[in-house]
């Protein structure tokens, strides 16, 4: 359906899947973005559970990415820069020093190109050509990302890329997750376990220090589910330089191109819903929504509190390009990116 139009006048549509248990995701082709996903608490109760806006100005406005897909790198390259093939590359520095989730106009901000499929289970095909050299990148990059609400109550979301010079590709979804049911609260009380065998810590500028560091009963270790809220205010440096957490874990489980493994599990217990997040990439970014600061009113007129949503971005790991020994991010010609993403929901 039409949902409005950006100021050069592209016009922009909504599209709504649904699956037969009656969840609904409303979908836009606007940085495909989800704009809104309803599941059942316990009691049956259909509600919302992605943090965003209702009109399509708001988005265009100023949209601290809520629900988009990110590219062409999610998360932060450190001062913009890369070497690829013996050239230097100069990204956007978006981020203060660094480049962050593809730079000035990301796949966030571009119009893709939609096709519903009709034939299957409720699925919309987005697709976009990003030129040589746009924000910086290398090569012509053909991106396809395929949104599905299958019958088993998951979102599934599954990435597609080629291209026709090296380049580096990390794809990722920004959903902003609360399970309370139309943003109610905060996400403190939500239990979170990340399958996990460490994370990276960051530096001030939030670029990972190439340390991989071990558990070991920190404050990051979510190895078993317990609530967000139970470490974030710790004495730790790396929860001070974040604000709280906005980290890249490592993933514990082998990864496969054909089997996603369990990445992480996020329950509210008061609603009952029950996310459990299952990836091929090796790595995801467990953000806690330290800098929504009251200045974003959502839908339903909620305002957006500190903490108000999180996000489980599944990636490859921040600053990939300048870090030998993280697993690699680089495409290469007559080869192909794919990877897959499923937040599946239940009650509990």
């Amino acid at each position: 359906m039409p949902w409005g139009k950006l100021p050069d006048g592209t016009a922009v549509d909504l599209y709504v899947l649904t699956n037969k248990n009656g969840l609904e995701a409303k979908i836009t082709n606007y940085g495909g973005i989800v704009v809104s996903l309803n599941t059942p608490d316990r009691n049956g109760k259909m509600e919302d559970v992605v943090l965003g806006y209702e009109k399509l100005d708001e988005y265009v406005k100023d949209n601290p990415y809520f629900g988009c897909i990110v590219g062409r790198y999610g998360n932060r390259i450190a001062k913009g820069r890369f070497e690829l093939d013996g050239k230097t590359y100069q990204l956007a520095k978006n981020n203060g020093e660094n480049h962050l989730h593809g730079g000035l106009k990301g796949f966030d901000k571009v119009v893709w190109e939609a096709v519903p499929d009709t034939a299957g289970e409720a699925s919309l095909n987005l697709s976009y050509v990003s030129p040589d050299m746009e924000e910086g990148y290398p090569g012509n990059l053909e991106v396809r990302v395929v949104y599905t609400l299958t019958d088993k109550d998951e979102l599934k979301i599954t990435y597609f890329a080629t291209t026709d010079k090296q380049t580096h590709v990390n794809l990722t979804h920004h959903g902003y997750f609360n399970l309370t049911g139309g943003a109610k609260r905060d996400i403190l009380a939500h239990e979170l376990s990340i399958n996990s065998s460490g994370f990276l810590p960051v530096d001030k500028g939030l670029i990972p220090t190439g340390e991989l560091r071990g558990l070991g009963g920190s404050p990051f270790d979510f190895r078993k589910p317990k609530p967000i809220g139970n470490d974030i205010n710790f004495n730790d440096i790396q929860l001070e330089i974040a604000e709280g957490y906005d980290h890249n874990w490592i993933l514990s489980n082998p990864q496969s191109a054909k089997e996603p493994g369990l990445a992480a599990t996020l329950h509210d217990p008061e609603s009952g819903r029950y996310m459990e997040v299952f990836t091929t990439e090796p790595g995801i970014q467990f953000y806690s929504g330290n800098f929504l600061d009251g200045k974003y009113k959502g839908k339903g007129g909620v305002v957006y509190q500190d903490r108000w949503g999180l996000c489980l971005e599944t990636q490859h790991f921040p600053d990939t390009p300048n870090r030998l020994i993280f697993p690699s991010t680089v495409l290469l010609p007559g080869t192909h990116y794919s990877s897959t993403t499923i937040y599946q929901f239940s009650v509990k």
